[in-house]
Formats: structure tokens, C-alpha cells, sequence
């Protein structure tokens, strides 16, 4: 695997730890990890979490985004040089959107049909109802 030239998160704390004169055990109890966890960190065998990049950003006085854009653009260069992912990113293909059909005449006049025979629906609907009476004779009529 080829050296990774991007300043590693490991070493950027460590740089820190020099500057600040701390070890991974003061800097533990201040930030509230475990010892175990900065070693691991400094030895880029764990990746700043969000939760990690916070505290660390409070204690020496920077931003998140300092510390999660580190642990970023180290994993991406990582990432770039992992031969088994590139292999299958070389077999993956571009997604293609499906182009939209095209209406035809056909079909927006059968639509038209469709709206015409439902608004004369609904004006006979809308019409009176004949009104039906009863004759003498018993037979109904209709008005």
C-alpha cells in the first residue's frame, strides 16, 4: 500500500499533545475518554467520531469541523488507495434516469373524451327530477 502523503488525524493529535505538553492519559480525563482511546486515535486505529470531534474542538479551541474534515479527507485518501474498492468501483455503472414518455395525441384526446363524458354525467345529475303523480286511475304520471 502506498504511503498516505495527507496529514493523518493520529498525527495531527500528537501534534497537539507535544504542544499542549499533555499524554494520552491527562488528555483522556480532560476530554472524558479513556486513555485506550487517544492511543488508538494517534495511531489512526480509530477515526474521530462526531462525539470525539466535539470534545476535542472544545478543549484545544477549535471547531468540529477542523477535526471531522481531518478524519474526511484522511479516509478518502485511504479510501483511493484500497485496491479491492477501486476493482469494484471499476464494475459499478452510472445510474441512467429513465427518459419521460411522451404523450402522445391519442392519448391526451382520449382524455378529453373521458373529461367530456364525466362533466355531461354531471350535469344530468345536476338537472331536476321529474316529478310523478298519482291519477285517479292509479296510474302514475310523470312531469
Amino acid at each position: 500500500m502506498a504511503k498516505i502523503t495527507a496529514k493523518d488525524p493520529g498525527s495531527v493529535l500528537k501534534s497537539f499533545l507535544d504542544e499542549y505538553q499533555l499524554n494520552p492519559s491527562k488528555l483522556g480525563k480532560e476530554v472524558e475518554l479513556s486513555q485506550s482511546t487517544i492511543r488508538q486515535i494517534t495511531l489512526n486505529k480509530m477515526k474521530i467520531s462526531i462525539p470525539i470531534a466535539k470534545r476535542f474542538a472544545k478543549f484545544f479551541g477549535n471547531t468540529e469541523k477542523f477535526w471531522i474534515d481531518l478524519q474526511t479527507n484522511y479516509s478518502l485518501i485511504e479510501a483511493a488507495e484500497d485496491t479491492e474498492l477501486n476493482e469494484i468501483l471499476d464494475r459499478i455503472n452510472k445510474a441512467e434516469k429513465p427518459v419521460p414518455e411522451k404523450k402522445s395525441a391519442r392519448s391526451s384526446e382520449a382524455k378529453t373524451e373521458k373529461v367530456k363524458a364525466a362533466d355531461k354525467k354531471s350535469n344530468k345529475s345536476s338537472e331536476p327530477k321529474a316529478k310523478e303523480t298519482t291519477r285517479r286511475s292509479g296510474r302514475k304520471k310523470t312531469t
